[in-house]
């Protein structure tokens, strides 16, 4: 099939399936383009959790495939690309991190929505970017927590809430490679440009950035701040969203060290193409499999997240 027929038969297979595409930001344009809805991990999450429809087709990573699933066990997932996995995901294997929750029986468990179902279920309050702050404080001063898997993250929570949170050693290998001289080097070539940063880089990035936020925090602010030129220090699939919202601004990816290339992909995000996204939608396959106790673990921590972002209203 050419290129070209992707959208069209990807379009009439869903509505024959009574199926729903969810997109990460971080996943190809054109995919993005398709999507029912696109957004980041929490409102993906929330989107996941309220849909009708009988088939999630999740164009993302694995763990946000293994989240839709856990929200809707009666549903079927798919996600086009089992290989689409997560670094910071795999930064926090199983039986450490249940050792290391385990040393510390004293302190409540919040981990990033970046991680495995068995994570999840060894968790207190699962948490996305959007709304780890909130969330961290919701809870009394005085209670102990654990933070993982990512550490930048974790870094940046205990600095703007004065916290001391015990800190899992992970990170994400999009947002860990920044380089802070060549971000430099683009902000001397562009001094207009607003420096906008994810929390899960490095603290030396989010020191010299304008703006800190989650992927739809940023997105956010690109739309609605009066500036026209931004260096965006996150995964490059967020600049086809800025375009489409404010095609006259400029948009520069902001670069990894070690690399002639002018941005930073996520590897696995991109394993999702519009022809793994037909078959897969053809085919009802590869579908997301979680016994059903690893469900019910791993819901408990997902929902608290979700009931305490309908309290603050995130």
């Amino acid at each position: 099939m050419e290129k070209k027929n992707f959208a069209e038969e990807i379009l009439k297979l869903k509505n024959e399936k009574n199926a729903i595409i969810l997109a990460h930001y971080y996943v190809d344009g054109e995919i993005q383009d398709i999507a029912d809805f696109v957004g980041d991990s929490l409102a993906l999450s929330q989107e996941a959790e309220k849909t009708k429809a009988d088939i999630i087709v999740f164009a993302g990573v694995h763990f946000m495939a293994e989240t839709a699933k856990i929200l809707n066990p009666s549903k079927k997932v798919i996600l086009p690309d089992l290989e689409a996995g997560c670094s910071l995901a795999d930064s926090c294997p199983t039986l450490d991190f249940e050792k290391f929750v385990n040393e510390n029986p004293d302190y409540l468990v919040i981990s990033y929505v970046n991680t495995t179902a068995e994570i999840k279920a060894l968790s207190d309050i699962i948490c996305t970017s959007s709304n780890a702050k909130e969330i961290v404080d919701s809870l009394p001063l005085e209670q102990k927590i654990i933070f993982g898997p990512d550490k930048n993250l974790g870094n940046y929570i205990n600095n703007q809430t004065g916290r001391k949170m015990k800190l899992w050693n992970g990170a994400c290998h999009v947002h860990k490679d920044f380089s802070l001289s060549r971000i430099l080097e683009l902000k001397n070539e562009n001094p207009d440009a607003k420096i906008i940063a994810h929390p899960e880089c490095p603290n030396e990035v989010l020191l010299v950035s304008d703006f800190v936020g989650s992927t739809s925090a940023l997105l956010k602010y690109t739309i609605k701040s009066g500036f026209d030129k931004f260096i965006v220090a996150t995964e490059s699939g967020i600049l086809h969203q800025m375009k489409k919202a404010n095609p006259d601004k400029v948009y520069i990816a902001a670069p990894p060290e070690d690399s002639t290339c002018a941005c930073n992909d996520c590897m696995y995000m991109k394993l999702n193409t519009m022809e793994k996204l037909y078959n897969s939608l053809k085919d009802e396959k590869p579908e997301i499999l979680l016994s059903d106790t690893l469900i019910e673990k791993s819901y408990k921590s997902i929902k608290k997240m979700m009931d305490i972002s309908k309290q603050l209203g995130l």
